[in-house]
């Protein structure tokens, strides 16, 4: 999947209010917007959705004004929690485990985790692709932490406590250091009678390098991991063989782009281990043979093409035809004749498996053999799919406004629409601080946004990929805890989870349906309801157009997706443009 994004920035050019910042943000305000759009498609065939016997939700999708959003609030309960009568435990869960939870103040779980944790706990690899703040991080950790204190439970009785347990490996994977720091937060915060977190957790990446201590959770991003068991080939042995479970977090990012040659080679590296075990004699899931001593791995012949091909374009089993290609072959003991290895690997096409997969995404297009969400139906088509009922929908607990602006206009929207906060009939007025974040398409724009709020007399925290990492994690924690105005770009638009955030402002359109659903998915979460402002220029007009128009007609986002040709072309063609690309659009591929 390629996705475009286009410069969009601010034009913030207000003699009046803001001369003394002409020269500061000049590049800025010169700068073209444009729009573009993901490919996508709607959810794929034979999705199975696990609900527990609950009933099936009411699909409450077209919404956009106060009126329709205000509405919502009869459906407090239905679109986040899972019925009253459903418990942790009568999931799955253990009573340990269920305990942790409702002293860390989570009682009962949302539809999301009621759906996908008892599919985690049967072993199965799974894939959840659900709307933004539907729960997801907790319904992977839960089943997952689970398992792992049930196997540490049984190997301490079986041991009587005089040999270590078998290790066993919870391996985590995100996009970015913020997101990995999150979800260590949130396994830390389950806690034993004692006091002390349920398993140890550890972050490799950023500034934080191998652990020293064994921990049973790694939470890591692709290269960071990648960087720390490559050039230690026992470690990387040992690692790869106490892996059991695998999750990749805001899977649709790391199957595309720049991500992807680096989570296709960990896939393959896991897989391959897999298979290892699985032709092993005395196979068992917790011994095999050990990479190292493996005379597939011996000789230089299996070497890097061998496990970082990709899977964009070949079919569901290539990986075990091209795997082969190079393997050397074996004298079988004692008969003094060749086993030709290729034929013996092609044999193999099912073998007993040793580790579970989890994939979890709140947008997953799956149209085109390049989408994420194709990219994993060709290597695991065995996953089971769980979808939250919103997913790629307008939340219906979301009151959200349009306003079209022009240069001369967008400073002073931006500025009323941040001093009226999180004013509306339908917020928790009563909540103890507000919580505004303001979105911006660049770093440029961002840091005009922050001067233009500040010259208003309006402080608020700043965070973009250009902040350091102990610059932005303070912004974050000081939002969080103090709430105000946290000015941001799209690196804070996926997975960052700060409760409670009542106002998303748009003060530069999102380039992008994806981006768009990221970006509002950071308020009305986890049952609450939000507000969203979202200024628009008229090069934006058609792509707000596609996406309001799927809110008043109750349709998925996705029919603002392009499946074929960018959104853009589909514009050009329709107003008459030659299908050849413009090049007055200044255009950044950021994956393929």
């Amino acid at each position: 999947m390629t996705l475009h994004r286009y410069v969009s920035v601010l034009h913030f050019c207000r003699p009046k209010l803001l001369s003394q910042l002409k020269h500061s943000f000049a590049s800025v305000v010169s700068a073209a917007s444009a729009s573009s759009l993901v490919s996508a498609s709607s959810s794929p065939v034979g999705v199975r959705l696990f609900w527990l016997n609950q009933p099936r939700l009411r699909h409450v999708r077209a919404f956009g004004t106060a009126g329709a959003a205000s509405a919502s609030r009869g459906i407090e309960d239905d679109t986040f929690f899972a019925g009253e009568g459903v418990s942790w435990t009568s999931i799955g869960v253990s009573d340990k485990v269920a305990r942790a939870l409702a002293d860390s103040g989570i009682e009962r779980p949302s539809l999301v985790q009621a759906a996908c944790i008892p599919s985690i706990l049967s072993g199965k690899d799974v894939v959840i692709a659900a709307e933004t703040g539907s729960g997801k991080t907790h319904g992977y950790l839960v089943p997952l932490i689970d398992k792992l204190c049930c196997a540490h439970d049984a190997g301490n009785a079986l041991n009587d406590g005089e040999s270590k347990p078998t290790r066993k490996i919870f391996l985590v994977l995100c996009p970015n250091i913020m997101l990995c720091e999150q979800v260590v937060r949130m396994a830390n915060s389950l806690r034993n009678n004692g006091g002390q977190p349920l398993l140890g957790v550890a972050t490799v990446g950023g500034q934080q390098g191998w652990p020293v201590k064994e921990p049973d959770i790694i939470v890591s991003t692709p290269a960071a991991l990648l960087n720390n068991i490559e050039p230690e080939r026992q470690r990387r042995s040992e690692f790869l063989r106490a892996v059991k479970y695998v999750v990749f977090d805001e899977a649709d990012m790391l199957l595309c782009g720049s991500f992807q040659n680096q989570v296709i080679r960990l896939i393959n590296l896991l897989r391959f281990d897999e298979k290892l075990l699985s032709r092993a004699k005395g196979f068992t899931a917790e011994k095999g043979v050990d990479l190292n001593d493996d005379p597939l791995l011996q000789t230089n012949s299996l070497d890097e093409d061998v496990l970082t091909e990709s899977y964009s374009e070949g079919e569901e089993d290539s990986e075990d035809d091209d795997a082969v290609n190079d393997l050397p072959e074996k004298v079988e003991a004692g008969s003094g004749k060749r086993k030709d290895r290729k034929e013996w690997w092609k044999a193999r096409k099912i073998y007993e498996r040793s580790k579970q997969y989890v994939f979890v995404a709140a947008t997953l297009p799956v149209n085109g053999k390049k989408t994420a969400g194709a990219v994993l139906k060709r290597m695991f088509p065995g996953a089971n799919w769980v979808t939250g009922n919103y997913l790629h929908y307008h939340n219906p607990r979301m009151e959200q406004k349009w306003i079209e602006v022009s240069i001369d206009t967008q400073v002073d929207a931006l500025i009323d629409a941040v001093k009226q906060g999180s004013s509306s009939e339908m917020l928790d007025n009563s909540a103890d601080v507000s919580r505004t974040m303001v979105f911006a398409n660049t770093v440029e724009a961002a840091e005009a946004v922050v001067k233009i709020l500040s010259t208003a007399g309006i402080e608020c925290y700043c965070y973009h990929k250009d902040c350091s990492f102990d610059v932005r994690e303070k912004a974050l924690v000081d939002f969080q805890m103090k709430g105000g105005i946290f000015v941001c770009t799209d690196a804070a638009a996926r997975g960052i989870d700060i409760p409670n955030v009542s106002h998303v402002i748009q003060a530069d359109f999102a380039s992008s349906a994806v981006d768009f659903l990221h970006r509002i998915g950071r308020t009305a979460r986890a049952g609450k309801f939000g507000r969203v402002t979202s200024l628009y220029t008229e090069s934006n007009r058609d792509l707000v157009a596609a996406v309001r128009r799927a809110g008043e007609l109750g349709q998925p986002l996705e029919t603002a997706f392009s499946r074929k040709r960018s959104f853009r072309n589909k514009l050009k063609k329709q107003r008459g443009f030659s299908k050849t690309r413009n090049t007055s659009f200044a255009e950044e591929s950021v994956g393929a």
